[in-house]
């Protein structure tokens, strides 16, 4: 295999982020590998969200280094994440509620025929291939032609993941994908997230929610005042251990002892 191959999916090294007086993030290491679900966690104001926005291009770190499949990137925008293969489905979504599910799922990717002269859209192609796409990882929808507000907020996040799945990201990111979901909707987004999985991706789990996270997780980044706190695979570590990391920032006596996953 080559070294690519080898190669987390994504890694970020040292990564500092200061606003004016304030360090937000002190040196973050923080590691994805290829198929893996990591759940990405921290009180408010820990520094997770600025460390995604570094990943997606919305902030430039102040120091360290991105990697993706082993090679140092540079990440100035949203839009370089995405040619990256980076997907984020944030909370509020960005789905267009007036349109269908299928305009949405190709929003930006249209598939076209030409009448004439004209190139219009192939809305009978388009509407099949996201019915199939969305089926592929056990999602089944109703019609298509749907608007998106119709749709309970669970059916919006299976959407959004389906959608990142058949444009072959490599990299998902949820953000909060079971806020204010009930407890079936939150089963299927949780399956979903599993499907992507298997389907080749590699996810990053942010969520207030640790029981929801920790169904799904391989292993989970914990920090804490923009520090890492540590890594721990799943199967070392309870979820009552997971709660007190994220509120203490104090990593239980018994840990201090497992080797560290850098």
């Amino acid at each position: 295999m080559s070294q690519a191959n080898n190669a987390p999916m994504v890694e970020m090294r040292d990564i500092v982020k200061i606003f004016g007086t304030i360090n937000v993030l002190r040196g973050i290491d923080f590691r994805v590998d290829r198929q893996e679900i990591v759940g990405l966690l921290g009180d408010n104001g820990a520094g997770k969200s600025t460390l995604i926005k570094i990943l997606t291009g919305v902030y430039t770190p102040s120091s360290g280094q991105i990697y993706f499949e082993g090679q140092p990137v540079t990440i100035n925008s949203p839009q370089d994440a995405r040619n990256l293969g980076v997907e984020t489905v944030y909370q509020d979504l960005a789905l267009v509620p007036l349109m269908s599910i299928s305009r949405n799922f190709w929003l930006g990717q249209e598939i076209t025929r030409r009448i004439g002269p004209l190139e219009v859209l192939d809305k009978e192609e388009m509407s099949e291939r996201t019915r199939q796409a969305l089926l592929d990882i056990g999602i089944h929808i109703r019609n298509t032609e749907e608007p998106v507000g119709s749709l309970s907020g669970g059916e919006r996040q299976s959407i959004a993941i389906g959608r990142a799945v058949y444009f072959g990201k490599k990299l998902l990111i949820l953000d909060e994908p079971t806020s204010a979901l009930s407890v079936g909707e939150t089963a299927k987004v949780l399956e979903y997230t599993r499907a992507a999985k298997e389907r080749g991706m590699s996810v990053i789990f942010i969520s207030h929610n640790i029981g929801h996270v920790h169904k799904v997780a391989d292993r989970f980044t914990i920090i804490s005042h923009g520090q890492k706190v540590g890594d721990f695979r799943k199967e070392e570590v309870s979820e009552l251990e997971v709660a007190s990391m994220v509120m203490t920032g104090e990593v239980p006596e018994r840990l201090r002892l497992v080797p560290s996953e850098d």
